[in-house]
């Protein structure tokens, strides 16, 4: 099995200039902690049980798996947002879910949003929901800029 399910999750968010959108997008993961990783971008599930945890120092180069929102923009002036939502469920054996968001806009907003998307979605599974994390990123654009927050997921040793 390449990547065991995850135990533990953190959030994570950054936000930076760059010389070209990549370079910001690249900036924004630095500032974010997962910058010399490589992010495996996963579907919304938080598998049963998973616990919140401390940002930990990722090995370099690391398979990491993620579920995120981001956003560049090269428009002087604007505001981009990246918002991440992590729905624990009421029960721990079922599965909880993660909603990410991103938009031209203020992050309050893309937060609002992101927490209502992970409530409709829980409500969908008939799955009650004991509490709601979040993290947000938002830029206003210099030249190139990016937005991003994301939901690390880990298997913690013990």
């Amino acid at each position: 099995m390449l990547i065991r399910t995850p135990t533990h999750y953190f959030l994570v968010a950054g936000d930076a200039e760059g010389y070209m959108e990549l370079n910001a997008f690249d900036a924004a993961l630095l500032r974010a902690g997962v910058g010399n990783t490589n992010l495996v971008k996963v579907s919304s599930i938080l598998p049963p049980g998973c616990r919140p945890t401390a940002p930990v120092s990722l090995p370099a180069g690391a398979l990491v798996p993620v579920a995120y929102a981001a956003i560049t923009c090269s428009v002087p002036g604007e505001i981009i947002s990246a918002a991440v939502a992590v729905a624990v469920p009421e029960d721990e054996g079922q599965p909880g879910l993660i909603m990410e968001y991103s938009a031209y806009g203020r992050a309050d907003i893309s937060r609002e949003i992101v927490v209502r998307m992970a409530e409709e979605g829980m409500r969908a599974r008939g799955v009650a929901v004991r509490e709601i994390h979040t993290a947000e990123a938002e830029h206003k654009v210099e030249n190139k800029g990016a937005a991003f927050a994301g939901v690390v997921l880990w298997e913690k040793s013990q």
